[in-house]
């Protein structure tokens, strides 16, 4: 009789959705969702037909939270019934179960997941596709990104009073404006000058957020990169208007510690910019290659790169330290046997 109750309970363990603050989340072991943030996992571009042997080191890492920076499957479809069968053939995955069980999971969209590769708001099933992504996830339905947002931007804080952290997941495909084709060699896309990225229902949603902000560090996600501005593919660079009006308001509510993480590029590095009147710089980690990278050695300019170009499967990782009172950050890119390949404070 003991064993016969005992699987259904621990069934009820394992998939029960737990809550984040306001917002629900999937499955996790650690009932204290509310927990202070000390380690923050993070990555990118996973195909779910190839080898997922990069869980068991994200899990080594004991972090308290995993945030899916897109291309989380490789969906490339107009058709909602293979799109769902590539989310369930990930998130059946008995390694990736293994992190479901582990702490919580966040995550957006960029272009292979949202369903077409670089697209923007012209793609004809992003609802559809949004409502996908969010079962992945098991975001609530009672919860704003599926009742209030058109798109799929979502923000969660987790830390009580002086550890809080926020963080702001944006949508950089549903209300995207067309992308420039550039004709030179080695270049994709040039910029688009009055083209926008977030659409002005986001945007005003994103200033709210950051005005009435009291967390003591914020990390901005976007599948695509902020900073960087030198190669030529898909980028906030690509729209310039965009890119500085984000900045802009960065700089105008003075948010404490910015970390901006990406994904996208099949690679990793850190950039390092200065807002005009902000008084300490924004730093982007980028990490982006879970299942796969470039497939020979490369370089690529990127004038606010701090640190080198990591060209192998990677994964990120933002440490937090509390103990002095105020955070100290640290950004790592590790890779597969848990290799760490860049590790960077960052001083704000």
């Amino acid at each position: 009789m003991k064993k016969f109750l005992f699987i259904p309970l621990l069934l009820f363990v394992f998939t029960c959705n737990q809550k984040v603050g306001k917002k629900t989340v999937n499955a996790s072991l650690d009932p204290d969702y509310n927990k202070t943030l000390t380690t923050v996992s993070f990555g990118s571009c996973n195909n779910q037909n190839k080898s997922q042997d990069m869980w068991q080191y994200i899990i080594a890492n004991k972090p308290d939270l995993w945030i899916w920076l897109g291309d989380n499957v490789y969906a490339d479809t107009e058709d909602m019934k293979v799109m769902k069968e590539k989310y369930d053939k990930q998130k059946s995955n008995s390694e990736y179960q293994k992190l479901l069980q582990s702490c919580p999971v966040l995550g957006i969209w960029d272009d292979h997941d949202y369903g077409e590769n670089d697209a923007g708001k012209h793609y004809p099933k992003k609802m559809e596709s949004k409502k996908l992504m969010l079962d992945f996830l098991d975001v609530d339905k009672s919860e704003a990104v599926r009742k209030k947002h058109t798109g799929a931007y979502q923000s969660y804080s987790f830390g009580k009073e002086g550890k809080k952290v926020k963080i702001i997941l944006l949508d950089a495909r549903y209300f995207r404006d067309d992308l420039v084709k550039d004709e030179a060699p080695g270049r994709r896309y040039k910029a688009n000058m009055d083209g926008d990225i977030l659409g002005e229902e986001q945007w005003q949603w994103l200033e709210k957020e950051l005005s009435e902000s009291d967390a003591q560090v914020h990390i901005i996600g976007s599948g695509i990169q902020f900073i960087p501005e030198d190669h030529g593919w898909e980028k906030w660079a690509n729209f310039p208007t965009a890119r500085n009006r984000f900045f802009r308001l960065i700089a105008q509510t003075k948010i404490k510690h910015p970390v901006l993480i990406s994904g996208d590029r099949h690679i990793a590095e850190f950039s390092k910019y200065q807002i005009e009147d902000l008084d300490y710089p924004v730093y982007e980690l980028t990490s982006s290659g879970l299942t796969h990278t470039w497939s020979k050695p490369g370089s690529e300019k990127n004038q606010h790169r701090s640190g080198e170009l990591i060209i192998k499967r990677n994964f990120g990782l933002l440490h937090i330290d509390w103990q002095s009172g105020q955070p100290i950050l640290t950004a790592e890119i590790k890779g597969l046997n848990n290799e760490s390949f860049l590790k960077q404070r960052l001083e704000y």
